[in-house]
């Protein structure tokens, strides 16, 4: 049996509910993340194959252990090289530099703004170039998202560069079937909408938003922030994207009080949702190839790097964010479905899905699609079992509202208290035996400073 380990925040098989997804990050602050993991882990699992997800953090201890369990290590990432990653990246580098085991990167991308100009990536250049050798040193090639990415990497010198895109599109194989079921959009059509906070608060996608939730009451905006999921979830306004207020995660948003709003922390639930909707647009990448791998068509509104060179690579319906928000009639939803030409996306499809797993022969690893079932395992048990559905905005304030909240939040206090008495015990044992005192700090306070936030919170969510 091959063992593979991937990184990724979970295995598309672990069921957590909402509380615990959200306490332990697993989506990693981005629920896109698990998007791409979830097809890779799909794509892997052949007969003979286990593939195993690792977390999205990076125990340098672990290298031997890893050594010694598994044959491969497979790392999909997305916008890997940007400053505010360079800390990870460097961690992750050193991690794969004790390896022995073949390690295989799948769809990195470095991101910059629409012009393509990799000056603000000159002061990390040589992390990213520590990191491309050392998987360079342990597979044949490494696979990248689009044009910049690719030639960023040439001229820093690297050869051995392929560009894949991201195999998030390649989740059903060589088959995408994507097409308008409507002549054109009307203001009852389904639509979704989704972006970021930067997009919201310095791009200009604020006037898109607006002007399309006036327009279309069947509106629903997706977000994707760890952030986001929180507000909806505990009304938590700690984190910094919460000053953003016209971010339909927002409560503050009249979005937020209409019960328009829905983040996911499964790609699952979050696919099969899309498949109800006429249409897709927006700033997000993955929120946009969610719908078009549900079906639906979608145009993604590009405001950098990462966006563009993906949505050029694989012929995905777009536009310039920037000259879109300047002119919100062309970003309307009616004009950009009319607009969107699914030509290329679609039939153009199955040579970059071949382009794809030329790439895993090349780097020894097989694919459910050529050397399997064709991911039907995968689906089947996928479908026996039981996700949450998407996280809704916290607009009541009903006993059933609240039981899951204060049942989890019971539960860790619960389970916190156990740990701080046994770790007391521990303390007393050992400052006895060197014949010291033990210290006054307790575990427990500590604990009931960081649940009691969210657990004040939850007590009056009509004063956030």
């Amino acid at each position: 049996m091959k063992r593979i380990l991937l990184r990724s925040g979970k295995s598309p098989y672990d069921v957590l509910s909402v509380e615990e997804a959200l306490h332990r990050d697993v989506i990693a602050t981005n629920s896109g993340n698990l998007i791409f993991s979830d097809a890779a882990h799909k794509i892997l699992q052949t007969p003979g194959t286990e593939v195993v997800s690792n977390g999205i953090g990076t125990d340098l201890a672990a290298a031997v252990r890893i050594n010694e369990e598994y044959d491969a290590f497979v790392v999909p990432l997305a916008n890997a090289f940007r400053p505010s990653f360079e800390g990870r990246l460097k961690r992750l580098t050193r991690l794969i530099g004790r390896l022995r085991i073949p390690v295989v990167v799948l769809g990195v991308g470095a991101q910059t703004g629409v012009s393509y100009d990799p000056a603000r990536l000159k002061p990390m250049e040589q992390s990213v170039r520590e990191f491309c050798t050392a998987v360079l040193e342990r597979s044949s090639s490494i696979g990248v998202r689009g044009e910049f990415t690719e030639q960023y990497l040439r001229d820093m010198g690297f050869r051995d560069v392929e560009v894949i895109g991201c195999p998030s599109m390649f989740l059903y194989g060589p088959e995408l079937e994507v097409r308008k079921r409507v002549p054109a959009l009307s203001a009852e059509s389904r639509i979704a909408l989704n972006g970021s906070h930067s997009a919201v608060q310095k791009q200009g996608l604020d006037r898109i938003i607006g002007r399309a939730h006036a327009r279309y009451p069947n509106l629903r905006f997706i977000g994707q922030n760890l952030s986001d999921a929180r507000q909806l979830h505990w009304r938590d306004l700690t984190d910094p994207n919460s000053r953003v207020t016209a971010m339909p995660t927002h409560p503050d948003h009249p979005m937020y009080r209409e019960d328009k709003v829905r983040v996911y922390v499964d790609p699952v639930t979050w696919i099969d949702d899309l498949r109800g909707f006429d249409f897709s647009f927006g700033s997000r990448i993955h929120g946009n190839i969610a719908a078009l791998l549900a079906g639906t068509p979608a145009t993604v509104l590009c405001g950098d790097s990462r966006t563009l060179e993906l949505c050029r690579y694989f012929e995905i319906p777009h536009q310039r964010l920037d000259r879109a928000a300047k002119d919100p009639e062309a970003a309307d939803p009616a004009r950009l479905y009319e607009q969107a030409d699914l030509g290329g996306l679609v039939g153009n499809h199955r040579e970059r899905f071949d382009r794809f797993v030329g790439f895993l022969d090349k780097n020894g690893l097989r694919n459910t699609f050529t050397h399997g079932d064709g991911g039907a395992v995968f689906e089947e048990r996928l479908r026996s079992l039981s996700f949450p559905p998407g996280i809704r905005p916290w607009n009541d304030t009903d006993l059933a509202s609240l039981s899951s909240r204060f049942g989890w939040l019971h539960s860790q206090v619960s389970e916190l208290a156990q740990d701080n008495a046994q770790l007391r015990k521990e303390l007393a044992r050992s400052s006895k035996a060197q014949g010291t005192a033990a210290p006054a700090a307790s575990v427990y306070r500590r604990a009931r400073r960081v649940v009691g936030r969210p657990l004040r919170r939850a007590l009056q969510p009509g004063k956030q």
